[in-house]
């Protein structure tokens, strides 16, 4: 009879959504006297996010927002692992090793056993760390010349990412940017003569310009720079920012000269949370040679028993995304790789192509780099509306398609650009081109601005 089932008068009840912490307003910026039970605080935060967009139908970002099953079964067993402390975690900092050398590998290192790398939060700290190296490097062999150390440059287009920009703020080295033009869209090698000088630590060039997509021409560039060395004896090297094409060119463009198969790049960063295909954030940054990293770069630290070398900004970072790294390598492979970056690539160019052939606009890019490509209203289609507009109208339709002006040099003229990543379906593609077609129509004062909903299977049969 102990087990006998209270009368139901006598049973307590406490029905979630009328729990005192759902039903009470909440101070957002003050701690509460007293907390709530765990699914009642897993609930709150769980509805307020649901305000946020569906992230498979960001096409603004360049971060991965989906992994498999197992993926995320694995990063659940694996995020409290901190992987600075490599004495605690062995395995993992020997997995973070194995995934640098392979990029290292992948990305033609001379040698991977002499070349050197790490992991980062991201392509930022990645690119901190290879723009610092130039430094050093520069300023060690000014000093060892007797000549000063004080004015270092660095020459990059104007369409590169703010991170660059942050560098040179942070580290005190004078951004020289090469503006793009309607017959230089992207950082080339024209003129480059100009901007180059001795105190010039490096050149920056992209895989991926963010703007378009497009992948800046490095062999060009490095061309340019061996005629400056040959003209005035100034020796250069390139840094490749390669964020999202480090993780599409090796699969799509094998052919392509753009990494340390040329003996001018130093270094390469990617992030692995872009077309590496992981939950963010990790990055990764890559040497040719140790001997491109001064030795006063790379910390031993005597940490929970052990000392271990540390090259990084950060201290304490995430060890889970670099197994995530290494868990797509072993079961995507070369084959997984190629064809997961294919298919994406396959979509962007369908979209680009369904979308370049509208009367509104025109293409700057297709996405036959990576799998981006960006369009512009056609001049004189209309001045009703602008691809501001455009945006709104498909944020309304649970799409972000960002609109943005160009860089410096055509800061006139306003894009929108999609980023094709994987999980965006030729199904789903379908459904965006509806989207698009039905906005333009909207705008032009032809149709209502509700989506339409049940619609059957999509094409872009207007």
């Amino acid at each position: 009879m102990a087990n006998r089932r209270k009368p139901d008068e006598e049973v307590e009840t406490s029905p979630l959504f009328s729990r005192k912490a759902e039903v009470t307003a909440r101070a957002g910026h003050t701690l509460a006297a007293h907390g709530m039970l765990p699914d009642t605080a897993y609930q709150v935060i769980h509805d307020e996010v649901m305000l946020d967009g569906n992230a498979r139908l960001n096409l603004a970002t360049f971060v991965g927002t989906w992994m498999d099953p197992m993926a995320q079964r694995l990063y659940t067993e694996t995020v409290d692992k901190n992987l600075i402390d490599k004495d605690e975690y062995p395995a993992t900092a020997a997995i973070e090793e194995r995934c640098w050398r392979l990029l290292a590998h992948l990305w033609h290192a001379p040698s991977a056993k002499n070349a050197l790398g790490t992991s980062t939060v991201g392509s930022s700290e990645a690119a901190m760390l290879a723009g610092l190296a130039m430094k050093r490097c520069w300023q060690k062999t000014r000093r060892d010349a007797g000549k000063p150390v004080d004015r270092p440059n660095l020459v990059m287009s104007s369409a590169v990412q703010v991170c660059w920009e942050k560098f040179a703020n942070y580290f005190e080295v004078e951004p020289r940017y090469v503006p793009v033009s309607e017959e230089h869209l992207m950082l080339d090698g024209y003129e480059l003569e100009k901007y180059v000088d001795e105190n010039t630590i490096g050149v920056v060039t992209i895989m991926g310009v963010t703007y378009t997509g497009c992948y800046e021409p490095v062999e060009q560039i490095a061309a340019a720079l061996d005629q400056i060395q040959a003209d005035t004896g100034v020796d250069v090297p390139i840094h490749v920012d390669a964020a999202s094409g480090g993780f599409v060119t090796p699969f799509l463009q094998p052919e392509l000269a753009w990494d340390f198969r040329l003996p001018r790049v130093v270094s390469i960063n990617a992030s692995g949370h872009k077309y590496g295909l992981v939950f963010p954030g990790v990055g990764w940054a890559v040497w040719r040679h140790v001997d491109y990293v001064p030795e006063d770069m790379i910390f031993r630290v005597a940490y929970l028993g052990g000392e271990m070398p540390t090259l990084a900004i950060n201290f304490s970072r995430p060890g889970a995304q670099v197994l995530l790294q290494y868990y797509n390598f072993l079961q995507l492979g070369r084959s997984g790789f190629t064809e997961v970056q294919q298919s994406c690539q396959d979509v962007a160019k369908y979209l680009s192509g369904k979308i370049g052939k509208m009367d509104a606009f025109e293409l700057l890019s297709d996405g036959s780099d990576i799998p981006v490509f960006a369009w512009r209203q056609r001049p004189g289609y209309t001045d009703k509306w602008d691809l501001h507009d455009l945006s709104a109208q498909l944020r309304q339709r649970g799409w972000m398609v960002p609109a943005y002006p160009l860089p410096d040099g055509l800061a006139d003229q306003t894009v929108q650009r999609i980023v094709v990543r994987n999980g965006l379906s030729m199904e789903l593609a379908d459904h965006l081109l509806d989207a698009v077609h039905d906005s333009v129509l909207y705008l032009n004062g032809f149709a209502s601005p509700m989506p339409k909903h049940g619609r059957a299977g999509g094409g872009f049969h207007h």
